[in-house]
């Protein structure tokens, strides 16, 4: 299934600046009113209607490309522009559909520069739909070696006696191998018991590494798993000096080999995990030395991770909007923050922390950089992307919202929508950094 998209045009650019002939703020369109009906009253005519023309497009090479809008719009894809000048000619045009109406298509443009990570034909396509559980939640690994991607699940009954450690709930690990974009199979990972509760995942050496929720008897802690069968699985680290996890939520690997996750308390929250006996940190772990410590805390519940291109900035999601227990408080916190990464004496330290976005549906889970250094995050209504410096870009919207994600091959992505697998393709050139 697949969906198309349409396009809220802007006024009318006589100059061939990419202005709009006029302006229309939120503040000032009841004294634009009064400005058009004296001039009117005083010329004996009516106002003009604004002619309504197709969007500046910039080509591929970054330069302006007057033909390339046509060969964009040639199959009658277009796009549903989202901004201020939309809404102005909004407040003018009531055939135009409100940008606070429900929204019939997928790709939501904030800005131009949207459009060249979307590229002339980004399509959102539904892959799996399967209403026996959520088994499309959270990790979101593809292997590129084995073409093969891995997901885990959200929380699904079990009663047996295994269970019983875990709240009568388990979590199964689901791998699809790809041998084109719409042939692949679809299979269940054994796992040992100490893979209980796995949730975010991200690749590391030949296989990947797992963020082990644990359960009331197994610790949590860091899984390295083998990307091929039978998928031997090896512990990583299962303590903070002696103490236990809370339940490890993502993870992601810097270039110099550390191990960066978030340990919200959300395993304690769900019944599976013990009273948590360590605040809701971010740590730094290097396998090579076996040295863990904390390098963020102040949060309401630390989720997401992901670095910038460049690794000097970390990008941390709290989304303590939604509690464990399945309670809602839209005066928490649906941030993600930003970290300056410096380092000392050949050791990385966080600081200059700052609000760089606030999610207006939902909370932001899982969080990803592009290499253009683009921030998405799985939100309420889908992926929103944001630009490096905060500003919205454009929004993904995804039926049911959108937990987590990842990047796949040549502007590849997997969404996951608990019961729902959707594949999304833009730009060629748009992949995950």
């Amino acid at each position: 299934m697949s969906h198309q998209f349409w396009h809220r045009p802007r006024m009318a650019d006589p100059d061939g600046t990419g202005q709009a002939s006029h302006k229309v703020s939120f503040s000032d369109s009841s004294k634009s009113s009064k400005r058009d009906s004296s001039r009117q009253s005083r010329n004996g005519s009516q106002p003009s209607t604004p002619q309504v023309l197709s969007p500046r497009i910039l080509s591929p090479n970054g330069e302006k490309d007057r033909s390339y809008p046509k060969r964009m719009w040639s199959e009658n894809r277009v796009w549903q522009r989202v901004n201020r000048q939309s809404e102005a000619l909004w407040q003018e045009s009531p055939s135009i559909l409100s940008p606070n109406a429900p929204q019939p298509r997928p790709f939501l443009i904030y800005h131009d520069s949207f459009l060249n990570l979307l590229g002339p034909s980004p399509t959102l396509s539904l892959l799996i739909s399967d209403p026996r559980a959520p088994y499309f939640h959270e990790a979101g690994v593809f292997h590129p070696p084995t073409n093969t991607l891995f997901v885990t699940s959200n929380e699904i009954p079990d009663q047996s006696p295994d269970a019983v450690t875990t709240h009568n709930k388990t979590i199964v690990i689901t791998k699809i191998e790809f041998f084109s974009p719409t042939d692949f199979t679809r299979d269940k990972v054994r796992c040992p018991e100490r893979n209980y509760m796995a949730n975010g995942g991200t690749n590391y050496r030949d296989g990947l590494i797992l963020c082990a929720q644990g359960s009331l008897r197994e610790p949590s802690g860091l899984i390295y798993m083998e990307a091929k069968r039978p998928h031997k699985t090896t512990t990583l680290l299962n303590n903070y000096h002696g103490r236990p996890f809370n339940s490890p939520n993502d993870v992601v690997v810097h270039s110099d080999g550390s191990v960066w996750f978030t340990d919200p308390i959300y395993g304690h929250e769900q019944g599976f995990r013990p009273k948590p006996q360590l605040p809701q940190h971010v740590y730094r772990f290097d396998p090579a030395t076996g040295d863990i410590r904390v390098v963020a805390d102040g949060f309401g519940r630390p989720n997401g991770i992901a670095f910038a291109p460049a690794e000097d900035t970390v990008y941390i999601t709290d989304t303590d909007l939604i509690h464990g227990d399945g309670s809602r408080l839209h005066t928490r916190a649906a941030t993600i923050y930003a970290y300056s990464v410096f380092w000392t004496k050949d050791q990385p330290y966080l600081t200059n922390r700052r609000v760089f976005a606030y999610a207006d549906t939902g909370a932001p889970d899982g969080i990803k950089c592009d290499v253009h250094g683009n921030v998405y995050a799985g939100c309420g209504d889908g992926i929103n992307v944001w630009n490096s410096g905060g500003m919205l870009v454009g929004k993904i919207l995804i039926e049911g919202g959108c937990a987590n994600f990842c990047f796949g091959r040549a502007g590849e992505m997997w969404c996951f929508g608990e019961n729902k697998l959707w594949r999304v393709k833009l730009a060629d050139e748009t992949r995950g950094a």
